[in-house]
């Protein structure tokens, strides 16, 4: 039997159901945004963090001055230096939060 790009799995329909709540605003389909949040753990799991230190550096950035947009990483050791630095410096919490800001206005214009 040939190997394909793709295998099913099963997921609690509440997390499914999330998804599809976050994906609408994105314009991605339910798949694509599972694999983007499987994508941002894999990272914080690779750099390490922990809930706490993720929550500290939400709340970092939080409090930090308006940054300058970023270009995309070339790899994942300059992805995970990035996400180190922005946790650092706190820009990475602000991210976050206006991203999430953005989302919700899109949701309630939609």
């Amino acid at each position: 039997m040939a190997a394909t790009a793709f295998a099913s799995v099963k997921l609690p329909s509440t997390l499914v159901e999330q998804a599809r709540q976050a994906a609408q605003p994105m314009r991605r389909s339910v798949a694509s945004q599972i694999e983007y949040w499987a994508t941002l753990g894999q990272i914080v799991e690779h750099t390490g963090l922990s809930v706490q230190e993720a929550r500290a550096a939400i709340e970092q950035y939080e409090a930090a001055p308006p940054h300058q947009p970023i270009t995309a990483p070339a790899s994942i050791d300059a992805l995970s230096a990035r996400l180190l630095a922005a946790q650092t410096n706190g820009s990475l919490a602000q991210r976050v939060r206006e991203v999430v800001r953005e989302n919700q206005e899109r949701t309630t214009s939609i």
